[in-house]
């Protein structure tokens, strides 16, 4: 059995799921920093219908 082989490889491995764990940690710091803007996008829009409540309710369209 060649041990040295066998440490290369489980180094590897360690190595390969420490960047994977990183690399997700980092898509979920993304995704949380993009909902918190979406849901502060949503809270001004309808702060702006309550002050205008008449805004955006009818649609013209002639043809």
């Amino acid at each position: 059995m060649d041990f040295a082989l066998l440490s290369m490889n489980l180094a590897q491995s360690q190595l390969l799921t420490n960047v994977g764990t990183a690399v997700l940690a980092k898509s979920m710091d993304t995704a949380e920093a993009t909902s918190e803007s979406l849901t502060q996008l949503i809270d001004s829009a309808a702060m702006e219908r309550s002050v205008h409540p008449e805004l955006g309710a009818n649609i013209d369209i002639s043809i």
